[in-house]
């Protein structure tokens, strides 16, 4: 179902290009865990979902991983470092194809998303297969997305050209997440730690709405006031909370020996 990109190329590194800069550092070997953790959380299909960040003081150049790759064998010295018009600034291979026209368009587009984690999750992609809204404001774990999800209702085939990009971002709108029907999942956020804790707890409410629809009874739903009032608490503590969220998962993988930063 992957297809490689056929318009990349290798360009030299500019001569001001930083990426041994400790934010760069960091978010690159950040994201190197994320593939790791969605790996073995099951959040990954094959070699065919992506994740990307923006490099640090470079608002023009993303990282992003190479085509045929598992998430599980992603490190942060394999993370390719691509222009937004397809080109390999440093790395070895090149983008999948799919991941370039999605992820380089809505980082262009949309310059508040410093991180993009596509994923066809089984749970939040089982949502998008379904008619109407996907999430229910009926959990509490739902909750931290109360206003923050949109959708895109025009599924048109594999992404292999900037129109797909475009119309992703934008049914985006001003929303941190968008169900893409019929398709899977693209969560985005300021930093790593933010998005990556977005990309857990929606897949962990997607799965327990499955389960309660799966009951054969009436769903609860939380009334609206209280929804708002519960989602402006979380949303509070989030960037805390996301940054000791992925704190302790990465001190999880360099105890068992992962070597996502090498």
């Amino acid at each position: 179902m992957a297809h490689t990109l056929a318009i990349s190329q290798v360009r030299p590194l500019p001569r001001d290009l930083k990426l041994d800069s400790a934010a760069a550092v960091a978010t690159r070997v950040e994201l190197a865990a994320c593939f790791r953790l969605a790996a073995r959380l099951g959040f990954e299909e094959g070699v065919c979902n992506h994740f990307s960040a923006v490099v640090p003081g470079h608002d023009e150049l993303m990282f992003i991983n190479p085509f045929g790759y598992a998430f599980s064998e992603i490190t942060a010295s394999r993370l390719l470092v691509c222009d937004f018009d397809g080109h390999v600034m440093a790395g070895e291979g090149a983008p999948e194809a799919t991941a370039f026209f999605i992820h380089a368009r809505l980082h262009r587009l949309k310059p508040r998303i410093k991180v993009a984690l596509h994923t066809h999750m089984p749970n939040a992609t089982a949502l998008s297969m379904l008619e109407g809204p996907p999430l229910v404001w009926a959990g509490q774990t739902a909750l931290k997305f109360y206003g923050r999800t949109a959708v895109d209702e025009s599924y048109n085939g594999l992404a292999l050209d900037d129109s797909e990009g475009d119309r992703i971002a934008q049914a985006m709108g001003d929303a941190d997440i968008v169900f893409l029907k019929n398709h899977g999942v693209m969560v985005t956020g300021p930093n790593v730690a933010e998005a990556w804790d977005d990309l857990y707890y929606l897949e962990r409410a997607a799965e327990v709405q499955l389960k309660a629809m799966s009951a054969g009874r009436p769903i609860k739903p939380i009334a609206p006031q209280v929804a708002q009032r519960t989602y402006e608490q979380m949303r509070a503590g989030d960037p805390a909370s996301a940054r000791a969220h992925l704190d302790s998962m990465m001190r999880i993988l360099r105890a068992e020996g992962v070597p996502f930063d090498a």
